[in-house]
């Protein structure tokens, strides 16, 4: 009399549906990791239909050599202040945008932009566009 189940259990275990699992995650993982930057700000800017109605009030540049210039006329460092606000006084939203050469010291810059603090004026940094 044969007293063994047919039924045998083997101990043996495939892999194949593990290897397609792994492969499954890491095809996942490769797809998503280049989503995640984490240096990098991820901003929906607003789109405007018209233009715009900033208009230039007042410009002051700053050369290499350190002259000063409000809209193409040099201005000493001292009569900066003074020059600005009689220049803006009377201007509804005051703006000045402010021009550095390359190499200018940034506390020359960071004077005139104390100025417009001070004042309340505005103040737009232009650069040149690459």
């Amino acid at each position: 009399m044969n007293l063994r189940g047919r039924n045998k259990i083997s101990p043996e275990f495939s892999m194949s549906s593990m290897t397609d699992i792994v492969f499954l995650l890491l095809i996942f993982f490769m797809l998503t990791s280049p989503a995640i930057t984490p240096e990098a700000l991820d901003l929906i800017l607003p789109k405007a239909k018209g233009k715009t109605t900033t208009k230039q009030n007042i410009s002051v540049s700053i050369t290499k050599d350190l002259q000063i210039y409000i809209n193409k006329e040099r201005v000493s460092n001292s009569a900066l202040e003074r020059r600005l606000k009689a220049e803006l006084s009377g201007v509804e939203d005051p703006t000045i945008i402010l021009r550095a050469e390359e190499g200018v010291p940034i506390e020359k810059a960071v004077n005139v932009m104390d100025i417009a603090n001070r004042n309340k004026y505005k103040i737009v940094l232009a650069v040149k566009p690459e």
